[in-house]
């Protein structure tokens, strides 16, 4: 992979972490494109999130994500993955190699905060139904830490502050 081709922004993190709001408020900032990897993969498959998850499964969702997000192509790109993007190994090799990571970090007490219904958002439980916020948290937080090429915690944060906060940290 050429070295110049790394000019992507790729947001990684908890689903209410901001990644699909801050990506877009990030690239005008950056005067980068906005890629929101989960409505490439629900325009792709013509079906949202839930409906994919409630079809496949956690691990036939995860299988098509993997194959949506590895061939992305993307230059000057913000691009916002889906908070089980993670799970892919091949997906985040090549979301790597097309440009730096960014681990949007928040804390279990400000997910509790933000996020309400899960199974409206369709995040993808491993562990199924019965999988806790907890839980998702302690299994995702380390993928998230392994990938990140840079960590900026958005805690509190307005989504312009969090926006700068990222774009200074990218500097």
């Amino acid at each position: 992979m050429a070295e110049e081709r790394k000019d992507n922004i790729i947001l990684i993190g908890m689903p209410g972490a901001g990644k699909s709001t801050l990506g877009i408020v990030l690239a005008k900032i950056l005067n980068y494109d906005f890629i929101d990897a989960d409505l490439v993969i629900q325009n792709q498959c013509d079906k949202t999130l839930q409906k994919l998850i409630d079809a496949c499964g956690p691990e036939g969702f995860i299988e098509v994500e993997n194959q949506i997000l590895k061939d992305i192509e993307a230059t000057k790109s913000i691009i916002a993955t889906g908070g089980s993007a993670v799970y892919s190994e091949d997906a985040m090799n090549h979301l790597s190699s097309i440009g730096r990571v960014v681990y949007l970090q928040i804390s279990f007490e400000e997910l509790v905060n933000r996020l309400h219904d899960l199974q409206e958002r369709g995040v993808v439980l491993k562990g199924g139904i019965g999988m806790s916020l907890r839980d998702l948290y302690d299994e995702r937080k380390p993928l998230y830490e392994q990938y990140a090429n840079i960590t900026v915690n958005v805690d509190h944060l307005s989504i312009t502050a969090a926006a700068r906060k990222v774009a200074d940290a990218l500097k």
